[in-house]
């Protein structure tokens, strides 16, 4: 779901920008423009990488902590 949240995001942002460069008469601000979009999507794309990758590596130890806590539970209950 985080790639797709992703593929949404650079097709937003594209939209957004292909709408505003056509209003956009300044060449500076247009330039700024591109820029930070294509910054913005970079960032997002890297830091849902880095979640991604990190929930991988961590995703035994979460769900194994969850486990325990719900066996604790139950056995507190008895």
């Amino acid at each position: 779901m985080a790639w797709a949240d992703v593929l949404f995001i650079w097709l937003a942002v594209g939209f957004v920008l292909i709408s505003i460069l056509s209003i956009l008469e300044d060449p500076v601000i247009r330039w700024v423009m591109i820029i930070s979009s294509a910054l913005l999507v970079l960032f997002n794309t890297a830091s849902v990488g880095a979640m991604t990758k990190h929930y991988a590596e961590d995703k035994e130890f979460i769900y194994g902590l969850d486990i325990k806590h719900l066996d604790e539970n139950r056995a507190a209950k008895r």
